[in-house]
Parts: structure tokens; C-alpha cells; sequence
């Protein structure tokens, strides 16, 4: 068994670029990345029990006609997560406006790298895995944006792919003269390899919730609420008809399970380990709820806004490294309500 690491060009709602396929030559792994949308790791495929390759992370089937990028697929959200009201914010002693790109027009949503293409800066196949990596520089691949932030910020972000596993780390720099505030998140949607087509529904989930955040209009108002019982998900559940698009406190120590998703009669889990920085997670279950989004967020929503948030800063010359890993068994079914 070896990986590699082709390459093709590929069109989506008429923008052409470099699409990278992480496998391993004997057809039992996949990842598809698109550097032109935001780097989004827009498949991973695994194995099935039956030996075929089946859809862990779902992709819009409009998504070469309509490729939203935050809609399908692994986006990366930086250098805030989720929508930040009014898109508007201070940071020391001066007030900075984002462009105003969440759908009502009124709020700015998930930072400058979504939408953005990305530079691939490394890549490395071998006999156990595959790595590719990919850079976003504000003041080299969005300049027009640089009066909307309080500094120059990278993130480079490293998709490791081995049989049964997919890691993400991100590697966040500051290679500017002064201070910037950032929060880092993933806006990973997943489905059932083993039941393709499942509804969110029918997606049993564990993860180890502390509390929620009371949110008015989306955004928090800076109250913890004790767990509602249709959302007490410590304890394996199937997600049932509840609609998703809530904010917790997540407990992690860093790279344990963080969360873990099956499905109700059909084997296979999916295992999310993050490091200790992840400390609030958003559940969201799209209008078509055909997926189940499980987002590990560094920080609160609005959180440049919001006390207690887990707002971060970067010096000058510092930087931060985060991790998330996931891990596929697809015999498993060790989640169940």
C-alpha cells in the first residue's frame, strides 16, 4: 500500500482551478481538496463494510453549479467564526468594519478565508499517508481587506490523510508589526457512509456538552442555559427532528473525543478528537438536513463582542498551532441511543 497525490482541473459555478486528490493506491481512501474555495476539503471518502468507498463529509450535489463554499464540505473559518453582529467590532480603542456577507445583509459571517482561494505551499505522499498544505495571507491573497482587521494574519492549514483518518491542523501566525485578535473554527457537515442519503434524523451523536448559549437572534447574549433535554447529547441520542443551529460549551483536555456520530441501525463511527483550544462547539442541521455540521470553534459567536468569549490575540512574531483529528471505524457501532 502507498498514498499519493494527484491533481486535476475542475469547474464550479464557472471558477476553474487545481482540484488535489489525497488517496492511497489501492482505492480504500480519498480526499478531494479545492485550494480555489476557501481550501475546503470538499470529500472525504471512506471505507464501507462492504468494501466500497462511501461519503463521510457531504457535498451539495448543485455544488458544481452553485459551489457555496460554506454549505458542502470541511470550510475554514478565520479569522472569526460564524457571524459577527453588524460587522462591527473594537479593538484597541478602534472601531472596524467588515463587509456585510452573512445572507440578510446586516452581518458580517465566517471571516475573510471561506470564500477565498487559497496557495497550496507543501505536499508529501509515502507509504502510510498523504499531506497537503495550504496558506491564506491577508495582506497577499485578500490586500483589499486589510483596513478591516487589526493586522496582518496566516493560517496555514495541513490535511494529513491515512487509511481510516483525516487530520486538520491549522498553524496561525502573525508576521505583522502589530497585535491581532482572532478565533479560529471548522464548519465540517457530516453523513452516514453506511446509510447514504440518511436524514440528520436518523444520526445518533454523543459529545460532552457543558451548557448552552443563550443567543437572541442568532447572537449571544453572554447567558449560559442548563441543557434542554431535546439537546442532551453527553449521553449517545439520535438527533431526531430537532432543528440545530446552537452554540455550547464543549469539555475537552485536548485531543480526546470530542464528539462521536453514527447512525441508528447502520454500522459505522465517526470519532472528532480536537486539542484543548476548542472549548465551544455549534450543532447545526441544514434546511435539507441531509447532514449534521459538528463545528469546533476556538471562540464564541460574535466573539469580539461578548465577554468570555475565548477571543484570542497574536503577537507580533508569535504563533499557534491547533489540532483536530478524525477517525473513521466503519464496523463499529459503539454510538447508539
Amino acid at each position: 500500500m502507498a498514498f499519493e497525490i494527484r491533481t486535476r482541473e475542475a469547474t464550479a459555478g464557472g471558477t476553474t482551478g487545481t482540484v488535489y486528490e489525497l488517496l492511497d493506491t489501492e482505492g480504500t481512501a480519498r480526499a478531494e481538496v479545492w485550494p480555489a474555495f476557501g481550501f475546503n476539503c470538499l470529500r472525504w471518502q471512506v471505507p464501507r463494510t462492504d468494501g466500497t468507498l462511501g461519503d463521510l463529509l457531504f457535498c451539495d450535489p448543485a455544488w458544481e453549479q452553485n459551489p457555496v463554499a460554506t454549505r458542502s464540505g470541511h470550510p475554514i473559518l478565520f479569522p472569526f467564526p460564524n457571524r459577527m453582529k453588524h460587522g462591527r467590532f473594537v479593538f484597541e480603542g478602534r472601531e472596524y468594519q467588515l463587509p456585510l456577507n452573512e445572507s440578510t445583509g446586516q452581518h458580517a459571517i465566517h471571516g475573510f478565508t471561506p470564500k477565498t482561494p487559497w496557495r497550496v505551499v507543501d505536499q508529501w505522499a509515502g507509504p502510510h499517508e498523504a499531506r497537503l498544505v495550504g496558506e491564506f495571507r491577508l495582506s497577499v491573497d485578500r490586500p483589499d481587506l486589510l483596513a478591516c482587521w487589526p493586522g496582518d494574519c496566516r493560517i496555514r492549514i495541513e490535511y494529513i490523510l491515512k487509511l481510516d483518518e483525516l487530520a486538520v491542523n491549522a498553524i496561525l501566525s502573525n508576521p505583522g508589526r502589530t497585535p491581532y485578535p482572532f478565533g479560529l473554527g471548522f464548519h465540517p457537515y457530516f453523513a452516514c457512509p453506511n446509510a447514504p442519503g440518511a436524514p440528520a434524523d436518523e444520526m445518533v451523536l454523543s459529545c460532552p456538552l457543558l451548557d448552552l448559549w443563550e443567543t437572541d437572534e442568532a447572537f449571544p447574549t453572554g447567558k449560559k442555559l442548563a441543557l434542554p433535554e431535546a439537546m442532551d447529547f453527553r449521553t449517545a441520542r439520535a438527533l431526531g427532528p430537532v432543528p440545530l443551529d446552537t452554540l455550547f460549551d464543549v469539555q475537552t483536555t485536548g485531543c480526546e473525543a470530542y464528539a462521536r456520530l453514527g447512525h441508528k441501525t447502520e454500522p459505522g463511527v465517526l470519532t472528532i478528537e480536537a486539542g484543548a483550544e476548542f472549548e465551544r462547539v455549534l450543532l447545526f442541521t441544514p434546511a435539507h438536513r441531509r447532514a449534521v455540521a459538528i463545528e469546533p470553534y476556538t471562540c464564541a459567536t460574535d466573539a469580539a463582542n461578548v465577554a468570555d468569549s475565548g477571543w484570542r490575540m497574536l503577537r507580533p512574531g508569535e504563533t499557534v498551532e491547533t489540532k483536530l483529528r478524525y477517525r473513521w471505524d466503519p464496523n463499529s457501532r459503539g454510538v447508539s441511543d
